[in-house]
């Protein structure tokens, strides 16, 4: 019986030892081993393999859940394309900031206790800033879709844009106006306590200067003040004003359009890409929105987004919006990335970092938003921005 024991015993400590032995090849975690997790080389090169921990962080509840929403189900499209190419796998997390600069960084924290490599977000600009001085020093990179100040990249080489940045957007809109609206006076209205506001206002106002533009009013508000515009609306009515700029989010247009109705005045307004989400803003009345324009770099009518868009429709049943796209295509941008850089999953998040922000400057994406997109080494992207129009309740291309 001792001889039995002992044989036992020894079978038991050698089953033991493999255990070990194999947990120690998975790196100590509870995820299964399988080919896409072991590194792959062609003609002795490191290619991108493994499954990748992405998360994604932005407002799913609170005033701005349309944004962070719309991103994060454009981005779950893209997840389940990609992961059904085989090769590269995503685990995908989705953290609710609301859009409040200390939940996201919140979120941000939860994010890193569950091993995320590369982050999505944040979506909104405040949250973004908040989150990229840590994510700076603890070197994960970020490719937001949306938050568009230049506060979210400046001096911080791991964060990168989807969208055109704030300078860019104020330009391009004032560019437009000048060219399809010339001799029309303008108006402003804008938010002077928040970056992404202000900053399009800067430019936007500057461009007007130099395109011969009259700005015959421009009227602020701030978060305390963001529920009733009778005072901006009117003074924007008596200025004469043709067209009313308005580069904010969806929330406090939806009140400047409401009461611009109540009093019978009808210029053109002109927003930017915070603007769009308007149409599925809970209990606002889409007719209101009639004939506004949006500087954006995205719209459901282009035949080259039928597939995302019908995909979209199936699986939330609406309309994606701008964000939707950015979302996907941020997720796409990273796909690329990794892919370029050669990265696998089994580096760490400031491995990938960095060779991330080397490869980023090299890419050429076609996407969504932007056919040849390409970033330089600031983080800001480089595509050409468009102007829609809300016809019948959907956005059409003038």
């Amino acid at each position: 019986m001792k001889k039995y024991t002992k044989i036992i015993a020894l079978l038991l400590c050698l089953a033991m030892a493999v255990c070990v032995f194999a947990a120690c090849k998975k790196g100590g975690d509870d995820t299964d081993t399988t080919a896409a997790d072991t590194d792959a080389t062609v003609d002795g090169t490191q290619t991108a393999a493994g499954t990748f921990k992405i998360g994604l962080i932005g407002p799913l509840t609170g005033g701005a859940a349309i944004y962070g929403n719309a991103a994060k189900n454009g981005a779950q499209i893209a997840v389940d394309e990609i992961n059904a190419k085989g090769g590269i796998q995503f685990e995908y997390k989705a953290e609710d900031d609301e859009h409040d600069p200390e939940k996201s960084v919140n979120a941000y924290n939860t994010l890193v206790d569950w091993g995320v490599q590369v982050i999505v977000g944040p979506i909104t600009t405040k949250p973004a800033v908040a989150v990229s001085a840590e994510a700076y020093a603890d070197r994960i990179f970020c490719l937001t879709p949306s938050a568009s100040s230049t506060d979210v990249i400046d001096n911080k080489d791991n964060m990168f844009q989807v969208c055109f940045t704030d300078p860019n957007q104020g330009t391009a809109s004032a560019d437009y106006i000048a060219e399809n609206f010339a001799g029309k006076s303008v108006a402003v209205i804008y938010k002077n306590d928040d970056a992404y506001s202000q900053g399009i206002r800067d430019t936007f106002v500057a461009e007007a200067e130099a395109k011969g533009l009259t700005v015959a009013y421009e009227g602020t508000f701030t978060d305390a003040t963001a529920t009733d515009f009778s005072v901006q609306v009117n003074a924007s009515k008596s200025a004469g004003a043709e067209v009313v700029f308005l580069p904010m989010y969806y929330e406090p247009a939806s009140v400047i359009l409401k009461q611009a109705a109540d009093i019978d005045y009808a210029p053109v307004f002109f927003g930017v890409d915070g603007m769009d989400g308007i149409l599925t803003m809970e209990g606002f009345d889409a007719s209101l929105a009639e004939g506004v324009m949006l500087l954006t770099p995205f719209s459901a009518d282009d035949p080259d987004a039928a597939d995302f868009v019908a995909a979209y429709q199936e699986a939330y049943n609406e309309v994606p919006n701008q964000f939707a796209a950015d979302g996907y295509d941020a997720v796409y941008i990273i796909y690329e990335a990794l892919q370029a850089a050669g990265c696998t999953a089994d580096m760490s998040a400031a491995d990938i970092c960095e060779k991330l922000v080397a490869a980023m400057p090299t890419l050429t994406v076609d996407g969504l938003t932007g056919d040849g997109m390409t970033w330089d080494a600031s983080g800001a992207v480089s595509k050409a921005p468009m102007a829609v129009v809300i016809k019948d309740g959907v956005y059409v291309t003038p």
